[in-house]
């Protein structure tokens, strides 16, 4: 009767011979959070920044309407008003929208600059795990075929 292998114990023995290197992971993992924590708050100071614009735009806009709905004595007085009113909601839109734009910009820029950093973590890191590796795989292969022997 011929005796069957046991697998479990073959696979165990395998993957003992090529040991994974727990603190490579945990260094990526580190790596990758904090390029998380600094990207949100880019997106954070980003949305701060963009509510204090939408707020103050809206502030003036209704500043301005509040002029439009007084009582005018003239009728002549209301186109005036509505003249006026147009005018300055169109300068408004277009100095809301140039500081929409810096924020776009300092964002792009800040983001820019994280990516290129963490790609450069990212490469080291690799780098390091690969040469662990190969370390480690030179030497298991080593054992492997002295205790072949």
């Amino acid at each position: 009767m011929t005796k069957t292998d046991d697998l479990t114990k073959m696979m165990q023995d395998m993957m003992s011979a090529f040991p994974v290197d727990g603190s490579a992971i945990q260094d990526a993992f580190k790596t990758q959070a904090a390029l998380g924590e600094k990207l949100s708050k880019v997106a954070i100071e980003a949305a701060e920044k963009s509510t204090e614009i939408s707020s103050k735009w809206t502030k003036d806009t209704l500043s301005k309407l509040a002029e439009v709905t007084k009582l005018k004595e003239e009728p002549a007085d209301y186109q005036k008003a509505v003249t006026d009113y147009a005018s300055a909601q169109a300068e408004m839109t277009a100095e809301t929208m140039a500081a929409f734009a810096e924020v776009a910009k300092k964002v792009q820029m800040e983001t820019v600059e994280l990516m290129l950093a963490a790609g450069k973590d990212f490469s080291e890191d690799a780098t390091a795990a690969v040469k662990k590796a190969t370390s480690d795989a030179t030497a298991a292969a080593k054992k492997a075929t002295s205790t072949a022997k």
